[in-house]
């Protein structure tokens, strides 16, 4: 076996004593229909992921010593929102939505990291991808490159194929 030099390691902390013991926080995700709805009859699309979405969401440092976990090299705390908490999708989700708040049912859809800028035509819907990309420049968001398709007339949304003629099967 040749040794693969990119290996990525992922941490895998259980939280389930943390999740018990957490305030929950019932802010809804969007209604996968709503979004499908608000992309009909659009005619070009972008397709745009954020790039490890909750770890771009800044864990407060008085809160850090919550998400502590032991290995046999040392003790760690994340700075950053892990994988795992039961809070971590509803506080991404409010994060987004607080950054795109205008564009939202405008010229975007967002559901969790999933991105969606659409126009009825090729220059109203550059126009759109323009102000988005800017407003991820201005809030520090990233987008993950290899997950990002721009300018399209049909694509997949939430695991529905959707172009300018509406939902295909």
């Amino acid at each position: 076996m040749v040794p693969n030099k990119n290996v990525k390691w992922r941490i895998c902390v259980d939280y389930r004593e943390l999740n018990k013991a957490t305030f929950k926080d019932h802010f809804p995700l969007p209604f996968i229909d709503q979004v499908l709805d608000s992309l009909a009859a659009k005619k070009f699309f972008s397709f745009l992921n954020g790039f490890s979405g909750y770890n771009q969401i800044k864990i407060t440092l008085e809160d850090q010593d919550k998400t502590t976990f032991t290995c046999p090299w040392s003790t760690y705390a994340y700075n950053v929102l892990p994988f795992g908490l039961c809070n971590a999708p509803t506080t991404f989700q409010r994060a987004v939505q607080a950054i795109f708040t205008d564009l939202i049912h405008e010229c975007v859809e967002v559901y969790m990291d999933d991105f969606t800028i659409y126009g009825s035509t090729f220059d109203d819907c550059l126009n759109k991808l323009e102000k988005f990309l800017k407003r991820c420049i201005e809030k520090n968001l990233s987008l993950s490159y290899e997950k990002c398709f721009m300018m399209l007339t049909e694509g997949i949304v939430l695991g529905h194929h959707i172009s300018s003629s509406g939902m295909l099967a």
